[in-house]
């Protein structure tokens, strides 16, 4: 009996896994074919797309008040994301970085940690405190998105925080949504000139050269062309896909942690021990395949962003969602235990990055020996 919860537990985390995959390459395809940037698509939809399967098992775990399984993953995932990702990456090459990433994300990410545990001290996150971490996972957004894109490269974390408590974001929201604002109003504007010119041109009169200036080159595209791409079979084929990846998403997301808190009950171990091992390894393939295969490629600032913009994920997106859904209660085992280990090894993770910005072969094995460590420890205390 006990073989086909396995194969459930097994079939879940398969749908979870490759759903995931598939939503994050459809829906980039079809922004794409909407006109949105590779910037914005990166910003958002990738750096979110490996997170996906932990975002949806929190949730599911959330609505079925398994607290244990929710705070069990996040904080499971991000040690395991140091420990067994990041330090499987170095222990195949040396992988170096940028000092920006330590400055500004890799200290967002350890403020994000030490908030967790300071919210976590009396046994329970929120509504409220799960507020405060979509808040401020989507100023992260917005300063990246805002900053960035101006090129200005030198931004660090206390320009993060000076971002986030002077509500420059507010402002800069505003500034965006009259933007797109005016560039949709303008749009129809150029539009309509354009079906009036291609009309005039039928007629055998050529209409005149002055061309409107609304942002966009509308002499160098083909509207129509545009129009046809957006109503093709292919297009109609991606939201399928979409409709399908995310369809696999919740029913993986369902069965695997039914079966998880099984085993829970089964093995008479807290949820948490089950969320913070069978869970967070089984929700960080995703991370683990893009990161290997990152570092394979010598693109060690992938990697490491990979691993940082993941934790960040995490705390502040997943913990944040959850929350929201149901108040989240944590155990003595999480906070005596757990959480100080993911502050220690995210410190230690972002010594090694500081020491020559980059991680290297010896301080892989540093990590990865420490998560193993802790993991065969914290199982015999559960």
């Amino acid at each position: 009996m006990h073989v086909i919860n396995i194969l459930i537990f097994l079939g879940g985390l398969v749908l979870l896994v490759k759903g995931a995959d598939l939503f994050v390459l459809s829906s980039s395809r079809i922004a794409k074919r909407f006109g949105v940037s590779e910037f914005v698509i990166g910003l958002t939809l990738v750096s979110i797309g490996t997170s996906v399967p932990e975002l949806a098992s929190s949730l599911t775990a959330s609505f079925q008040q398994a607290s244990g399984i929710v705070i069990g993953n996040v904080l499971g995932s991000n040690i395991a994301n140091i420990g067994l990702i990041a330090s499987t990456a170095a222990l195949l090459t040396n992988i170096r970085t940028e000092e920006v990433m330590l400055k500004r994300d890799g200290y967002i990410m350890l403020f994000s940690s030490f908030l967790l545990f300071f919210f976590m001290l009396d046994f329970k996150i929120s509504r409220l405190e799960a507020f405060i971490f979509i808040l401020l996972y989507f100023v992260y957004l917005l300063f990246l998105l805002e900053k960035i894109k101006k090129h200005e490269e030198d931004i660090y974390f206390k320009d993060f925080m000076i971002y986030f408590f002077r509500l420059e974001y507010i402002f800069d929201l505003k500034s965006r949504i009259n933007l797109q604002a005016r560039k949709y109003r303008n749009g129809k504007q150029g539009f309509g000139k354009r079906s009036e010119r291609k009309a005039g041109t039928e007629k055998g009169t050529i209409a005149g050269s002055e061309t409107e200036s609304v942002g966009y080159e509308y002499e160098n595209i083909d509207l129509d062309v545009t129009e046809e791409n957006l109503t093709e079979a292919s297009l109609l084929i991606e939201f399928l896909k979409l409709i399908a990846s995310a369809a696999a998403i919740i029913i993986g997301a369902k069965y695997f942690v039914e079966q998880a808190i099984f085993f829970a009950l089964l093995l008479e171990v807290p949820e948490t021990l089950i969320g913070i091992s069978l869970v967070a390894v089984g929700t960080s393939v995703p991370e683990l395949m893009v990161t290997v295969s990152a570092a394979r490629s010598d693109y060690g600032g992938i990697a490491l962003g990979n691993v940082i913009g993941s934790n960040i994920a995490n705390i502040l997106l997943i913990l944040g969602c959850s929350g929201l859904v149901r108040p989240i209660t944590t155990t003595d085992i999480g906070i005596y235990y757990i959480a100080p280990f993911m502050l220690l090894i995210s410190t230690l993770f972002l010594v090694f990055i500081r020491t020559g910005w980059r991680v290297k072969r010896f301080e892989g094995l540093i990590l990865f020996l420490l998560y193993f460590g802790f993991m065969i420890l914290i199982l015999r205390l559960g």
